[in-house]
């Protein structure tokens, strides 16, 4: 292995380029098309993205080598347009899997992020990655139910403590294995033109 691929091994995303690198995956895209795809999909209702942050990003995704630009005229306006390089998407779908397969249940910005990339990967990674995050929930919430079982005699402000992530976690299941059947009846995967560009 080069030393240019090991460092790329290493390379890791924030939540911010996380995010920003996603959208441009999608289809090439200046700034202002990237917060107004933010904006339309109510991201920053469930991500934390700041609008001024778009273009610091995308400037540290170049230097990264994860994007690349060209400039095109519009309508007198000089655009910079940016793309995904193929280490971009690699490191993409990487992060993309890594975060689903993890994904132990509780809130977490870059678990919404991941699924709403979930195209990214193939039916068969969707399936492993859901499959695995489905055991490690599974187990965590088996685990707070021996722990409620071992404190059942505790007043309702401790129990309460198990019961509430206990029924989290269930819902979670729920929505995990709606999400697998999903998967099997071919929903994971989106044309690009889906995304209505």
């Amino acid at each position: 292995m080069s030393t240019q691929e090991k460092s790329n091994t290493k390379l890791s995303l924030n939540h911010a380029e996380f995010i920003v690198l996603g959208l441009i995956a999608e289809y090439s895209s200046h700034a202002y098309d990237i917060n107004k795809r933010i904006e339309e999909r109510g991201m920053r209702d469930w991500t934390n993205i700041g609008r001024s942050s778009i273009y610091r990003v995308i400037k540290s995704l170049e230097k990264k080598g994860l994007t690349n630009k060209w400039i095109e005229e519009v309508d007198n306006r000089t655009l910079k347009i940016y793309n995904i390089t193929e280490n971009g998407s690699r490191i993409l779908k990487k992060k993309v899997f890594n975060v689903i397969s993890e994904f132990m249940g509780k809130k977490d910005e870059d678990f919404y992020v991941a699924f709403s990339m979930l195209p990214l990967l193939t039916q068969e990674e969707q399936i492993k990655a859901i499959n695995h995050s489905l055991d490690k929930i599974k187990k965590h919430k088996k685990g707070l139910e021996r722990m409620l079982k071992q404190n059942s005699h505790t007043p309702l402000n401790v129990r309460g403590l198990f019961e509430h992530p206990i029924r989290i976690l269930g819902t979670d299941i729920e929505f995990l294995e709606w999400v697998l059947e999903e998967i099997m009846k071919g929903g994971g995967q989106i044309d690009p033109e889906s995304y209505g560009k």
